[in-house]
């Protein structure tokens, strides 16, 4: 008999009226949020403006849940497009199904886009954002337990998760919960991150990198861990080798840039021309006190000067005529 476990939600929707509240959509909503918030004291601490992470996550987060979306499409097609599945279900995100590879990726062309019209350096906004999608994404994998879904290998551990649904070929019983597994490897990479940008001062993307390595070193072993069906490469799944690919590629960014680019960018963010020209009215040069007391006094010599000079030419003019 299993004496502890994490209890599975017997249902992961509620229904206020004809409005479905989804628990997945919940958690990535609310990662969003944390991440957005978080990347925006970030940036201001960089010398950004209040409102651009924003401002340019309107870009980023559209594109980054088709990439996931997709990904996860095209990696899992045999769930849409086999015999017996309805290729609708493909196009239903609030369901569940999002490839992180496909989300940082597009969502980094989203990002681009808005960084290149706001004429930010996209590595720069990266670092701010860094740990705050680690973040995002420790809420987001909760999703999965609303779901039921993206567990691990049967186990009888007291944090064992427990599985009630039998839907989907799911087999009901104790396993592994690496969403939870997951989830607290992101809170720890949020952490490392910040502590390693504020230590070492990290820039011109070096804080995203080290995110995505950190991250992709954690996703390896928890994704081995994983029972639901998958593409296997040279006995391995697709997800281990592209966690692999992804961490050596980051390691070899942050090499290179520490010695193409050390250091930090000093402006982050340009200042509007608009604000540049009234900043330059406001710092017009006014005179100090001891400024202003030289100027009087001068002024009070030029003026007694003349009125000397004055009375001169009236003296010799009454010396004339007497003469």
């Amino acid at each position: 008999m299993d004496l502890a476990f994490i209890p599975s939600p017997s249902r992961g929707v509620v229904e206020l009226g004809p409005i479905p509240l989804r628990g997945y959509a919940f958690c990535i909503i609310i990662g969003v949020f944390v991440a957005v918030w978080l990347g925006n004291k970030r940036w201001i601490a960089r010398g950004g403006r209040p409102g651009t992470v924003a401002d340019i996550s309107v870009w980023a987060v559209p594109f980054g849940l088709v990439g996931g979306r997709l990904y996860h499409v095209i990696t899992d097609y045999q769930l849409y497009f086999s015999e017996g599945r309805d290729w609708v279900d493909a196009f239903k995100i609030w369901e569940g199904g999002l490839g992180i590879w496909g989300a940082i990726a597009f969502g980094a062309v989203g990002a681009w886009i808005g960084c290149r019209r706001r004429g930010i350096p996209l590595p720069a906004w990266a670092d701010a954002l860094a740990p705050g999608i680690a973040f995002a994404q420790a809420i987001g994998r909760w999703g999965n337990w609303f779901n039921q879904e993206l567990y691990g290998k049967a186990t009888d551990l007291p944090w064992a998760l427990k599985i009630t649904s039998a839907e989907d070929g799911r087999v009901p019983g104790t396993y592994h919960p690496t969403f939870l597994y997951e989830s607290l490897w992101c809170i720890g990479v949020g952490f490392l991150v910040i502590w390693a940008d504020r230590r070492f001062k990290l820039g011109h993307g070096r804080a995203f990198a080290l995110y995505v390595a950190s991250y992709c070193a954690g996703r390896g072993w928890i994704e081995y861990m994983r029972v639901d069906d998958a593409h296997h490469v040279l006995g391995l799944r697709l997800n281990v080798w592209t966690a692999i690919a992804v961490f050596v590629l980051a390691v070899v960014y942050f090499v290179l840039s520490a010695k193409k680019r050390p250091g930090r960018e000093e402006i982050v963010e340009p200042v509007p021309a608009d604000e540049e020209a009234s900043d330059g009215e406001d710092a017009k040069p006014s005179l100090s006190t001891s400024e202003s007391k030289s100027k009087s006094t001068d002024d009070d010599a030029d003026v007694d000067a003349e009125a000397e000079a004055s009375k001169d030419a009236e003296d010799v003019g009454e010396s004339a005529k007497k003469g």
